[in-house]
């Protein structure tokens, strides 16, 4: 089965994923295959079709919030949507590449054990990878994961940004951005180099067009720098540059430019006219470090840029955000705050949800707060230390909401 659709996928375009992925999974003793795709604000499952349409009676669209499917999605586990009979049985499983969630997969199985699970598995990792691979040559997929028109900002912001969420045996990282198709400014950004982490969030003046492309010279600017070598005063210092050099001061960009040192937990970070970072610990508490800001990016205002340090103990989390988040109203005008936000954080860790999922959730809170009509902006990074061992990688694994390949955990853990 993999063997064949791996050999395929070299010479195949998106659109014939399904077809071929059905043709191959036969072999494993899948009779029917079923691939949805999480839309761009992770509020429903749409499924890919090939050039002959979607079988009949088939659903073609998903929510995510209280349908099996959609539990699969949201903690990474296999569940079964059928009691076995002549036919075989249904199972959706998360397709997820590396940590990031991609989306479903149903499949029907003639087999109902623990072989024919693992099959399963393997057969959602590789249609992630295969996804993930081609996504960006398909016009197709990009259809389909939106619900609405983009504006010119988020076309360029989405294809800047990396994956949402990333995780190994020392970090999760998970990110999330609405409003999903109007992003006016708001850009993040991380990256792993060697033992370092390096996080960025900035947040451009305006809500226009020209928003949209500082934020896009901001990253790249800083990207650009960081490569070259640049410590974190210089990457800010060369996304002003950048800035002052396209917009002569009419234009700037407020950030914060940070680095974890994975093996001491050492976070050191740069203020450029933003919010402080927020830092959870304990699941109990949370704690705002504050850091002198230097001037926003592009203002040239002289302030210095001063390096602040943290030390971090296992299993703190560093949350970057920009103000969309914390001052969404309602129309009483009252704002959704700090502490809720941050209260927010801490309950749906406590309730041992992924990070990735408590951050769709945080975001849906930020809409219906203010009643899906955000004003600006509203982005959070979120990093989980977890320690120095990289080979360390079941708390990251279960913090990620990965899918368990051991069938005999996924039982432990109350799935069929």
């Amino acid at each position: 089965m993999l063997a064949g659709l791996l050999e395929a996928s070299h010479l195949m375009p998106l659109d014939a994923l399904p077809q071929k992925a059905n043709e191959f999974a036969r072999a494993a003793g899948f009779t029917d295959v079923l691939i949805y795709v999480a839309d761009l604000d992770r509020r429903a499952l749409h499924l890919l079709t090939g050039p002959s349409g979607p079988p009949p009676s088939t659903a073609k669209d998903i929510r995510i919030e209280g349908t099996t499917p959609g539990r699969a999605y949201q903690y990474g586990w296999l569940t079964s949507s059928s009691l076995k009979d002549a036919a075989g049985i249904d199972w959706w499983l998360p397709v997820v590449d590396g940590t990031e969630r991609v989306g479903v997969l149903r499949v029907r199985s003639v087999y109902d054990d623990d072989r024919a699970r693992e099959d399963a598995d393997r057969l959602a990792a590789l249609l992630a990878l295969l996804i993930v691979a081609k996504r960006t040559s398909s016009d197709t997929l990009a259809r389909l994961v939106r619900t609405e028109p983009m504006n010119i900002g988020a076309e360029m912001a989405w294809n800047l940004m990396p994956p949402s969420t990333y995780a190994d045996g020392r970090v999760v990282i998970s990110a999330s951005l609405e409003p999903a198709y109007g992003i006016s400014g708001d850009v993040y950004e991380y990256t792993v180099d060697g033992a370092l982490v390096h996080l960025t969030i900035f947040d451009a003046m305006g809500h226009d067009s020209a928003a949209g492309l500082c934020g896009a010279l901001a990253l790249g600017a800083c990207r650009n720098a960081r490569r070259q070598g640049a410590d974190l005063a210089a990457k800010g210092d060369a996304v002003e540059a950048a800035l002052i050099d396209q917009y002569d001061q009419r234009r700037y960009v407020t950030g914060l430019l940070a680095t974890l040192d994975t093996r001491t937990g050492v976070l050191s970070w740069v203020n450029r006219g933003h919010h402080p970072p927020v830092i959870i610990r304990g699941n109990r508490w949370s704690s705002h470090p504050e850091c002198p800001p230097a001037h926003p990016m592009g203002t040239d205002l002289g302030l210095p840029s001063r390096v602040c340090r943290e030390q971090l103990e296992r299993g703190d989390r560093i949350v970057l955000y920009t103000d969309g988040v914390t001052e969404a109203r309602r129309p009483d005008d009252r704002e959704f705050g700090l502490e809720r936000f941050t209260d927010f954080l801490v309950r749906h860790h406590a309730d041992g949800l992924p990070v990735p999922e408590t951050l769709r959730r945080l975001m849906q809170a930020v809409l219906d707060y203010h009643d899906a009509g955000l004003q600006d902006d509203a982005t959070v990074l979120m990093c989980e230390w977890l320690g120095p061992a990289l080979e360390d990688t079941g708390p990251a694994a279960t913090l990620a909401g990965l899918a368990l390949s051991d069938p005999a955990v996924v039982r432990e853990r109350g799935q069929p």
